[in-house]
């Protein structure tokens, strides 16, 4: 049996530069992070995230929050007391 095997991939130029700047970030190379994701393949027996299609709303929202629209908050009590909650409610509630 072969000591290695080559696989090839068709990429945008785009997201394959972006792919591999994080990875040189991480001190990752690419034929590693080929191989953790092949692991984790089969770790999960499937593609190891989930695959949905997301609703329009949920895309444009992410969409305004990438492009720093929406509410800031200075703090999660902030946060939660605009939402009408108590963060220390929040905080002791069971999951």
């Amino acid at each position: 049996m072969a000591k290695t095997a080559t696989t090839h991939v068709r990429l945008t130029p785009e997201i394959k530069e972006q792919a591999e700047n994080i990875l040189k970030e991480l001190g990752i190379s690419v034929s590693a992070a080929h191989e953790l994701f092949y692991r984790q393949i089969i770790s999960h027996q499937g593609i190891p995230f989930e695959l949905r299609v997301m609703k329009k709303e949920t895309i444009s929202a992410m969409n305004d929050a990438r492009n720093g629209k929406g509410e800031k908050y200075n703090s999660v009590n902030e946060m939660f007391q605009d939402f009408g909650l108590n963060a220390d409610d929040q905080a002791n509630r069971q999951v």
